[in-house]
């Protein structure tokens, strides 16, 4: 346990959410990728529960085998972390649920495989568990705790917690160290993968086509796999925290527009590695740049929206000739957001905001805004405004 302990805490904007289920719901799911976080904010909310890792291929064996045996041995308020290594302890855990079904906050549960955890969830705990999604830090959480990090170095040092909370750490090594575990632990476990080596391949062609249209067939060929494998993979890194896919938004007055998702990293920090940008010079002379920053922008939206309890109201826009980056549907009322890896935008960078403005009709939009590397937000003179990223409330 004494390897969860960081040196310093840094507060989750998800911590409210999280005391409010405890209380009221008997089993709670904290997903996310590996190293999100997700262990040390249980542990931190919640010191007074017991606390297993199934990490320990003792603990999951019996768990998977004697799941009876198992939860006699840790009788609830308990945290079992890295329930994915036992998905037959989940019948088990709705019988000892059921036993005292009044009862909040028995079993705090944690997994890096969110699919498969939604799988046994649904059959298993339908109805008794309320299922939390931990993405890696914010730049508002990161700020919030080293108020001296700049923008670009929380870009390329990405949102893993442990880099923030021991600020020595060396984010090469962290990265390298992070591939190695994820492929040995996350891939062998859920994917049949041949070749763990072709899977890494595989990661680094994502992480190049990050905050681009998803071409299965590119990806295949890429990477010399077939289109069925590129799926499986895709599902494996969706599954596991490391892509999120961006689906578009249409209207009945748009009829042209395309049906692909666009494909994102989950954390810029993983990306840079993948891309080998190092330092905020070379961001700044890498061609990649402003894919870094649209999908490091994607990931503010993600999370401010998440606050607002409004997950899964983003989108993109396109069409035959034009693309909006990021539109927030709220009921109807829609918000434009587009990416521009700039420090000072102009009105001439609002161009497919206007034309989106005029299709989908001005009452309709609520806010038009460049996203940008501004110092501060100002007016554009066509309505739209200039945001820095920091502002994005």
């Amino acid at each position: 346990m004494a390897s969860y302990i960081l040196h310093m805490w840094i507060p989750r904007t998800i911590e409210p959410r999280l005391l409010r289920s405890v209380k009221t719901r008997p089993v709670v799911v904290l997903t996310g990728a590996r190293q999100a976080g997700k262990t040390s904010t249980y542990l931190h909310l919640f010191p007074q529960y017991a606390f297993v890792s199934l990490d320990l291929p003792a603990e999951a064996e019996q768990a998977e085998k004697e799941p009876g045996h198992f939860l006699q041995r840790h009788p609830p308020p308990v945290i079992l972390d890295g329930v994915q290594y036992a998905p037959g302890l989940f019948r088990h855990l709705k019988i000892a649920v059921d036993a005292d079904r009044s009862r909040p906050g028995q079993f705090l549960l944690t997994g890096s495989q969110k699919f498969t955890l939604m799988k046994n969830i649904s059959e298993s705990l339908a109805g008794r568990a309320d299922i939390i999604e931990l993405e890696t830090l914010s730049l508002k959480e990161i700020r919030a705790a080293r108020p001296e990090i700049g923008t670009e170095t929380a870009m390329i040092r990405g949102g893993f917690p442990e880099l923030y909370a021991n600020p020595e750490i060396d984010a090469i090594a962290f990265y390298n160290s992070y591939l190695a575990t994820y492929l040995e632990r996350d891939v062998r476990s859920l994917a049949n993968v041949g070749s763990l080596r072709d899977f890494e391949r595989f990661l680094r062609a994502c992480a190049l086509r990050s905050a681009n249209l998803l071409n299965k067939a590119d990806l295949a060929r890429d990477v010399g796999i077939s289109p069925s494998t590129a799926n499986h993979w895709l599902s494996t890194l969706e599954a596991s925290g490391q892509i999120v896919f961006l689906e578009p938004w249409f209207s009945n007055r748009t009829k042209t527009i395309v049906k692909s998702p666009k494909l994102y990293l989950a954390d810029s920090g993983l990306l840079c590695a993948l891309l080998n940008i190092r330092s905020e010079e070379a961001l700044r002379a890498s061609p990649a740049a402003g894919a870094v920053w649209e999908t490091f922008v994607f990931a503010q939206l993600r999370e401010r929206e998440r606050r607002a309890g409004r997950a899964g109201n983003l989108f993109y826009w396109r069409d035959r000739s034009r693309e909006v980056d990021f539109v927030s549907d709220a009921g109807g009322r829609l918000e434009l957001y587009e990416a521009k890896w700039t420090e000072l935008p102009t009105a001439g960078d609002t161009v497919n905001l206007d034309y989106v403005r005029r299709v989908a009709g001005e009452s309709g939009i609520t806010e038009g805004a460049i996203v940008a590397r501004a110092a501060n937000s100002y007016p554009l003179p066509n309505g739209f405004r200039v945001l820095p990223v920091t502002e994005l409330e």
